[in-house]
C-alpha cells in the first residue's frame, strides 16, 4: 500500500488512525519505521503515542527505549540507530517489551537483527519538506488485520 501525505497533519492524522487501529488488535504488535535520516519516523511514531494522551514524547536516540504505560496501553519505541551490536538490545530487557497489549515501533529494526521481534507491518518513509511516502507492507496476520483497517 501507497499512501502520499502532504503536510504535517496529514502525517499526525495516519498516525493516529494506526494507532486506534492498533490499540484494537489488543495483541502484541510490532511496526517498523523505515526511512533515512530526517524521513519522519520519530514524528510518526510521536504522533501514535501522543493518540493515547502522552504530551511529552521524548526520541529514544541515545536511551535505546522509551516506554508510554497507562491504563488503555503499553507502547515501546526503539530507536537501534546508535547499537553497536544487536546484543545491547539483551542488556535493556527487550523479552520484556513484547507481548499480548505490547506495541513496539521500532527504527533502524535491521541494526537490532536477531534480538527484535519480526515486524507484523513495515512502514517505510520517503519524501521531502512537509510530504511524504508512506510504502506499507504486512508480513503477519495482525500486519493484514492493520493494513485491511486502514483501507477502510
Amino acid at each position: 500500500m501507497i499512501i502520499e501525505l502532504n503536510s504535517t497533519d496529514e502525517t499526525k492524522a495516519f498516525s493516529q488512525q494506526l494507532a486506534r487501529h492498533a490499540q484494537q488488535l489488543d495483541q502484541g504488535v510490532v511496526i517498523y519505521l523505515e526511512g533515512d535520516l530526517g524521513a519522519g519516523k520519530t514524528t510518526l511514531a510521536r504522533s501514535f503515542i501522543q493518540n493515547f494522551g502522552f504530551d511529552r514524547v521524548k526520541s529514544p536516540t541515545y536511551s535505546l527505549v522509551e516506554s508510554y504505560i497507562n491504563q488503555d496501553i503499553n507502547i515501546h519505541h526503539f530507536d537501534c540507530y546508535r547499537l553497536s551490536d544487536p546484543e545491547e538490545l539483551e542488556y535493556i530487557g527487550i523479552r520484556e517489551y513484547s507481548g499480548p497489549g505490547h506495541i513496539q515501533l521500532i527504527e533502524w529494526a535491521e541494526l537490532g537483527q536477531g534480538m527484535i521481534e519480526p515486524a507484523d507491518m513495515t512502514i517505510n518513509i520517503t519524501g521531502e519538506d512537509n510530504s511524504r511516502t508512506l510504502s506499507i507492507a504486512a508480513h503477519s496476520k495482525i500486519g493484514k488485520q492493520l493494513l485491511a483497517c486502514l483501507n477502510s
